[in-house]
């Protein structure tokens, strides 16, 4: 009997010690939540602070990943509300302040001068939004009377299906409650999730997915102008497509059908293709589509330099009150 109890105890302090060292050093059992969401498909959960690997992951009330923030923009600031996926969020692997819109902020405080008495990036984002799920944020929540709106995508984006909250629940990158223990979460994601065939299906539908993104952008200029903002544009490629071959066929076409867009919308564009290439640029990636903290400064610092070009007829006036559509929630 003592050797049963001692081997249980044995048992009992060997998987406390496991599910300590997954809490600690691997931030498993707190995974990031998200809500399903009719305009966007979904988002993050409001009010998060948690860590993961080590990193602070920090989301606001309004789903954004960063501090909480006001509806109204402080006077005598510059505002810009930065629209993205997983680039921009960052995910787990990128600690707080090395965030491109942190990045993009201290750039921006370094260049711009008075009027602006401070600066402030908003970070809209979710791992796998494209532009209609961007587009329905800011029909839902509106700008936050920001002046500029700054869209980054890349290349995938323009291939993005329509919004959809297809997999939360199902796949453990998409968890909508906390497991009761890490060890639970760490069993989850050593199984391959089941097939979700709405999914399948969606991604298979036939129809001009580009066409139906770059509507999107079109709508998103159309609201940002109704609120009184500038809405900029900025495309990350793939790390293949820095290669001599560049992109490929079809994603040339995709690229050429944006860049008409933007010059018949007269939409601001930093294509940062050509940057890369001229950069040598395949140490700026963390992998084959997400950029490193290097990445993320070079971005950051390029970006605010292409804002600041075009910030002339930008002021500290305050706008005209605009009705948000939707609650915070």
């Amino acid at each position: 009997m003592d050797r049963a109890l001692l081997g249980l105890a044995g048992v009992v302090l060997l998987l406390v010690a496991v599910e300590l060292t997954l809490r600690k050093k691997y931030g498993l059992g707190t995974p990031l939540l998200y809500v399903a969401d009719a305009r966007t498909g979904y988002r993050l959960a409001p009010n998060q602070n948690i860590r993961r690997r080590g990193n602070r992951i920090q989301i606001n009330q309004y789903s954004m990943r960063g501090a909480d923030c006001t509806l109204q923009r402080p006077p005598d600031s510059l505002r810009v509300l930065l629209l993205g996926d997983s680039i921009v969020n960052g995910g787990w692997w990128t600690d707080q302040p090395q965030i491109l819109s942190q990045v993009l902020q201290d750039a921006l405080v370094s260049l711009t001068n008075q009027p602006f008495r401070q600066c402030e990036v908003l970070n809209a984002s979710a791992n796998s939004w494209g532009p209609r799920n961007e587009l329905g944020y800011v029909a839902k929540f509106g700008v936050f009377e920001a002046q500029v709106v700054l869209m980054l995508l890349n290349t995938d984006d323009l291939f993005a299906i329509a919004p959809n909250s297809l997999l939360l629940g199902h796949s453990p990158n998409y968890s909508t409650r906390r497991p009761p223990l890490a060890l639970v979460e760490a069993l989850r994601r050593s199984r391959r999730p089941a097939p979700v065939p709405a999914l399948k299906d969606l991604q298979e539908q036939p129809g001009d997915r580009v066409g139906a993104n770059l509507e999107a952008i079109r709508q998103l200029h159309r609201l940002t102008a109704e609120q009184h903002s500038h809405l900029l544009l900025a495309m990350t490629p793939l790390k293949r497509e820095l290669a001599e071959t560049g992109p490929r066929e079809y994603e040339q076409v995709a690229r050429e059908r944006l860049q008409r867009l933007t010059q018949d919308q007269n939409i601001l564009y930093l294509d940062f293709l050509p940057v890369f290439k001229r950069q040598g640029g395949h140490q700026l990636y963390r992998d084959h589509i997400h950029l490193s903290p290097e990445g993320n400064e070079f971005v950051g610092k390029a970006l605010a330099r292409f804002m600041t070009q075009h910030l002339g007829g930008i002021s500290t006036a305050e706008p005209r009150t605009d009705e948000v559509l939707g609650d915070p929630w």
